[in-house]
């Protein structure tokens, strides 16, 4: 199956770059552009592609609100597009519906891994990537206040689960942290999934920030 992306980025040379990189990949096409927030909503909503890659720094519309409205309205899915030198809203954007996003110098094999990811319908934040996500913003200290968020319903075990995932480790790492299998890992993240009702890994890093665990 071809997964159809849109782009979205006011500059076009940014725009044409990601354009160059993915034309040449098999399973993956370009089905359109968008220069503004406002544009690529009706770009989403008349091409309705699988994956719309996402600045968030966007004219007429910011790339927050345009995730918001492309998730509820086109089902897509909204990669969001950032460098940590200038993007302090990342967290905002995830809580929009963004399933993640991409540092603007990754390289290639990264972009497309992180297109089929989404496209497949899970997260994009890998754990390396939350870990200086975390610290970088953390450090200059321009995360938003904390909406205390009580976790209701969950056992012991998987408020430490979710702990460790909101400290962006992977299954692996948290498997050999508790010394626990990976498919007890898997399980506990599982349930916490349907109990928190989170659509994604990204939304339980959300709510064990949250929720005052990291």
């Amino acid at each position: 199956m071809t997964i159809r992306v849109l782009l979205a980025d006011d500059q076009p040379i940014v725009r044409a770059g990601l354009r160059m990189l993915i034309n040449d990949i098999a399973d993956i096409e370009i089905v359109g552009e968008a220069g503004t927030g406002a544009d690529a909503v009706q770009s989403a909503t008349d091409l309705r592609p699988d994956v719309v890659v996402m600045d968030i720094r966007m004219p007429v519309m910011d790339g927050i609100e345009a995730t918001r409205l492309i998730t509820v309205e086109t089902g897509a899915s909204v990669v969001i597009l950032t460098t940590f030198d200038d993007d302090e809203n990342v967290y905002a954007a995830l809580h929009a519906g963004a399933s993640g996003f991409l540092i603007k110098d990754m390289v290639l094999d990264d972009i497309v891994t992180a297109v089929r990811v989404v496209a497949a319908g899970d997260a994009l934040i890998a754990p390396g990537v939350t870990r200086r996500l975390i610290k970088e913003f953390t450090g200059r200290g321009v995360l938003p206040a904390r909406r205390r968020r009580d976790i209701k319903g969950i056992t012991d075990r998987e408020r430490e689960v979710l702990t460790l995932i909101g400290r962006g480790m992977s299954n692996a790492e948290i498997a050999a942290h508790l010394y626990i299998s990976m498919a007890t890992t898997k399980s506990h993240v599982a349930r916490l999934l349907t109990k928190l009702d989170a659509r994604d890994r990204v939304q339980l890093v959300i709510a064990a920030y949250e929720s005052g665990l990291v």
